[in-house]
């Protein structure tokens, strides 16, 4: 049985996707910042290495080697570019894009061994439109994306795809604390009716393009942006 690791698996997007990889009968864990309440869960900071090294030592431990990684961990920031200090600016980084690459590179190993190996990093569709107040986690994510087209040809030859969902409008915690504090330009209910399906995302739109991208029917589709957002970028 493939184990797969799962980082930001507490709640939002990074649950729903660990929800249905032990639905299809994978070994999941997950690494977050906060505690979750799966017995797979594991506390980490992914911008830490040796919290990292040390959480997918005890992952490995329990499952095996890991093959199968979804990097969904984010932190959002909202200030206008003028008014942001390097220090926010840093910590969007350090989660967003650093927290991809120490997770990363601490799995790929197992997979480069197995022969075999899935990567799903969770990007954003603001890389696509762009985001006003949100120049640190735009840039992050779009790294993310390139990061991803890299990775692919890199590791393709050793049976290890890399591909990046960035959803759209998706409704989480993290969506409803921007409505809350009017940061969304409009209710969720004015941003339903601009999307072209009438609704917003749920966290198992993107668990359901993750599940597909690790199966073996997508092993021919590596380095791909696949946006799961209604329609509000094409």
């Amino acid at each position: 049985m493939k184990t797969a690791v799962v980082t930001g698996g507490a709640s939002g997007i990074g649950r729903a996707v660990a929800q249905r990889l032990g639905a299809d009968g994978y070994n999941v864990a997950t690494l977050d910042i906060s505690p979750s309440d799966s017995d797979s869960g594991y506390v980490a900071d992914v911008t830490d290495r040796a919290a990292v090294d040390a959480a997918l030592a005890a992952v490995r431990e329990k499952f095996g080697p890991v093959t199968i990684l979804v990097n969904a961990a984010g932190v959002e920031g909202y200030k206008r570019f003028t008014n942001l200090t390097f220090e926010a600016w840093m910590k969007v980084i350090d989660v967003n894009l650093n927290g991809v690459f120490h997770c990363t590179q601490a799995v790929l190993p197992d997979m480069i061994e197995a022969g075999w190996g899935r990567i799903v990093n969770i990007s954003s569709s603001s890389t696509h439109s762009g985001q006003p107040f949100m120049a640190h986690y735009v840039a992050a994510k779009s790294a993310v994306n390139g990061l991803t087209k890299v990775l692919a040809l890199e590791y393709g030859p050793h049976g290890i795809t890399v591909n990046a969902v960035p959803p759209g409008f998706i409704d989480t915690p993290m969506l409803r604390k921007a409505e809350s504090r009017n940061l969304l330009g409009g209710t969720v209910e004015d941003h339903i009716q601009r999307t072209p399906v009438r609704r917003a995302g749920r966290p198992e739109d993107i668990a359901a393009a993750c599940a597909f991208l690790i199966s073996e029917e997508a092993g021919y589709i590596t380095g791909q942006i696949l946006g799961v957002n209604g329609g509000r970028n094409t």
